[in-house]
């Protein structure tokens, strides 16, 4: 019933149906081979941030197209599992700031992080919060790198799935991670939707730097 009277839409192209829809999901691309962002011991990547993919984030990131979430989170979770789930204490995200938040009305990386801890049967607590401070979008890339300003919420168990939507530095993960070892964790992966290619410009990366 709940589909009749609101019926999803693919995010890439439009078409009623599932989210994304059968045509488009063969179009997602594989992630970039890059290493792991520092302080990760690894990083299970979904897809590309190109072309579909960054249709489907994008449209969940700044148009509340909350559609694709479970599709999302079902890719991401069997990333994550390919990788092993064998000391995986609990699924937290790097939160947006916020401003953001109000603005949109939701986080991102908390709707991503629940979602695939049901996928994966992982509890999933809020370990961090951004501190006030600038967004990461329109800085130098020197700010950029050095990630944005968060804080341990709480003592984190040994370990850590770390969720975020788009990895492009990955200053921000690098930074999350390294917040959490100091914290007491001995185990941080990370699982992301969506990483850019190394071959960003300065532009691209201004653009889609922050959560």
């Amino acid at each position: 019933m709940a589909g009749v009277l609101l019926p999803t839409a693919c995010p890439a192209c439009g078409a009623l149906g599932a989210a994304p829809c059968a045509r488009c999901s063969t179009l997602v691309r594989p992630p970039p081979v890059l290493p792991a962002p520092p302080g990760l011991d690894w990083c299970a990547v979904l897809m590309a941030y190109e072309g579909v993919g960054r249709e489907v984030v994008a449209r969940l990131k700044y148009r509340n197209a909350r559609s694709a979430v479970p599709w999302l989170a079902a890719g991401m979770a069997e990333a994550v599992a390919r990788r092993g789930t064998g000391g995986l204490d609990v699924v937290t995200w790097v939160p947006t700031t916020p401003e953001r938040r109000r603005a949109r009305g939701f986080d991102q990386g908390r709707l991503l992080a629940t979602a695939m801890a049901r996928f994966l049967a992982v509890p999933c607590r809020p370990l961090l919060r951004r501190l006030p401070g600038p967004p990461q979008t329109g800085a130098s890339r020197a700010e950029r790198l050095a990630g944005p300003r968060l804080a341990v919420r709480r003592r984190p168990p040994p370990g850590v799935l770390l969720v975020d939507d788009v990895v492009t530095t990955g200053a921000t993960l690098s930074a999350a991670a390294q917040l959490l070892r100091a914290a007491g964790a001995t185990h941080v992966a990370g699982s992301v939707a969506a990483r850019r290619s190394a071959r960003l410009t300065a532009a691209e990366a201004d653009r889609e730097a922050d959560p």
